[in-house]
């Protein structure tokens, strides 16, 4: 149950990245400037996905091999379906999560997004019960992407401690 919410609330941020786009050439392959632009752009595109609860628009652009991280405190997650699935839950039971005040700082293949990311527990997710209370709190997510401009890893360094507390669901005890 706390994999699935802080997992589901930074996929949402990673998911976000995924919507890459190919960028320009020069001499016939990318340059070092054009696909970390490329890169932060597809990073600030996908967060708009996520904003929009556009998740297929949100992977459109992953590589097939895309791996979320998420905060390390759970298994990494390697199923583009079931991470869909997961977070079309998660937005069902967040009907208005969203992200503000976004900015992205890109160096090579690596894309770090900042924003303020709220929402409230109103509806049933994974067998728990809407608590109507909701969480607000900084993040920031960080992605990598291939020489291609497809996203191929996502990490987040947002505690599940945090949304747990705000929304007052008590931790679940670790195995």
């Amino acid at each position: 149950m706390r994999r699935i919410i802080t997992g589901m609330a930074v996929l949402a941020c990673f998911l976000s990245a995924c919507n890459s786009k190919t960028g320009s050439t020069v001499n016939g392959s990318d340059s070092t400037a054009v696909s970390t632009a490329r890169n932060k752009q597809a990073a600030l595109n996908s967060e708009e996905a996520l904003i929009k609860k556009d998740v297929e628009l949100m992977f459109k652009d992953c590589a097939p091999d895309f791996v979320d991280y998420g905060n390390g405190e759970s298994k990494p997650m390697k199923n583009q379906d079931s991470i869909k699935t997961g977070l079309k839950s998660f937005l069902a039971a967040f009907p208005d999560f969203k992200g503000e005040d976004l900015q992205a700082v890109a160096q090579g293949d690596t894309v770090v997004v900042t924003g303020l990311w709220s929402g409230t527990f109103k509806n049933a997710f994974m067998g728990m019960k809407p608590t109507q209370k909701s969480f607000k709190t900084p993040d920031a997510d960080i992605f990598s992407f291939n020489k291609e401009g497809k996203m191929t890893s996502h990490r987040s360094i947002q505690s599940e401690a945090t949304y747990f507390s705000q929304l007052g669901i008590p931790m679940p005890a670790k195995k």
